[in-house]
């Protein structure tokens, strides 16, 4: 399976999408050839370009800044967004893009990228971008095409294409999974090349889209970005993943923590803890009754389990100011100590 690295240029910069608005775009740097560059230093040979503006507006702004980036950038380079004429398609063919991605030009003018298979053989992926439902949506996520993934991928299949290209609507490539079940419905209806775009969020969702397969058929390629700067793994990793080897890293997303607390009375525990310290015992959502699970701070939990009768049990809780905590224990009757950090 291949790697592609992706570059998505909006306005001349580089940009991030986090859920694929355009007006939620986020600037990374005013740089897009050097972004692309440093993706083939770190091992990047296949380049998955976006842009924007022709995809969303027909603004061709950044057609002479692709033209250089496929110059001066030694890699495979694909070029996505907006590309909706045969003149255009074949001007970035002669410029030295090693393919061209049709989006919206599959659904509005399948005639014309029928041509351009014909006189340009193994150069023409289609991008099908899906909603949950299945339907395409078009012109850079901001319309929808009424057409669905299964008759689309019959209907270009037929056209000849190299690949297909499938992305999720409005995921977020940090946060969701990749839709697994989309992709293997794609798997199982043309036997084409098929790439998984919209990004992975760790190395455990790249290892399942490797072992992903539908009717005999495995993903060709996975176009990632954001996840590698974020810092949940290097393209290095993501390399000796899809060589079948590969470092394991922990998926994170670890919102809080809950400390186990043993005491000898569990209820004298709960009271002094709710009472005095003014601590919230939780409720089940199965029961909507009080339980054993003190919250101490978000995400952060204590659960009072029964120990030996008679047990002493040390918490210790940090606050900004320990003055105030003295005085309301005093006002209560606590005994307090003062101890050294």
């Amino acid at each position: 399976m291949d790697l592609y690295a992706r570059v998505n240029i909006l306005g001349g910069l580089s940009v991030r999408l986090p859920h694929g608005g355009l007006d939620e775009a986020i600037p990374l740097d005013n740089d897009p050839v050097g972004r692309a560059q440093h993706w083939v230093e770190q091992g990047v040979q296949h380049l998955h370009i976006v842009d924007l503006d022709a995809a969303a507006y027909g603004d061709k702004q950044n057609r002479d800044l692709i033209h250089r980036l496929i110059e001066e950038t030694d890699a495979k380079v694909q070029v996505a967004g907006g590309i909706r004429s045969e003149a255009e398609a074949e001007s970035f063919i002669e410029r030295g893009a090693w393919r061209i991605v049709m989006g919206t030009a599959a659904i509005e003018n399948q005639n014309m990228v029928w041509d351009l298979c014909r006189e340009n053989p193994d150069k023409i992926v289609v991008a099908l971008d899906v909603r949950p439902d299945e339907e395409i949506a078009t012109r850079g996520w901001t319309q929808n095409s009424g057409r669905y993934l299964e008759e689309v991928m019959i209907e270009m299949s037929s056209a000849g294409v190299v690949a297909f290209l499938v992305s999720e609507v409005g995921r977020d490539a940090l946060e969701d999974p990749p839709n697994f079940q989309i992709l293997a419905s794609a798997l199982a209806t043309v036997e084409d090349p098929l790439i998984a775009s919209g990004g992975v969020r760790n190395l455990e969702d790249l290892r399942r889209l490797m072992a992903l397969e539908s009717s005999g058929r495995r993903l060709a390629g996975v176009v990632v970005g954001r996840e590698v700067t974020a810092g949940r793994f290097t393209i290095e990793e993501a390399h000796e993943v899809l060589a079948g080897r590969g470092p394991t890293r922990a998926p994170g997303g670890i919102v809080g923590a809950r400390q186990l607390l043993q005491v000898g009375s569990v209820d004298e525990a709960l009271r002094f803890l709710d009472d005095v310290v003014g601590l919230s015992r939780l409720r089940s959502p199965d029961v909507g009754v009080a339980g054993n699970v003190i919250e101490v701070n978000d995400g952060q939990q204590i659960e009072l389990v029964q120990g030996a009768a008679g047990q002493t049990a040390t918490l210790v809780l940090l606050v900004e100011d320990a003055e105030p905590w003295r005085d309301h224990f005093s006002s209560l009757g606590v005994e307090t100590a003062r101890t050294s950090a």
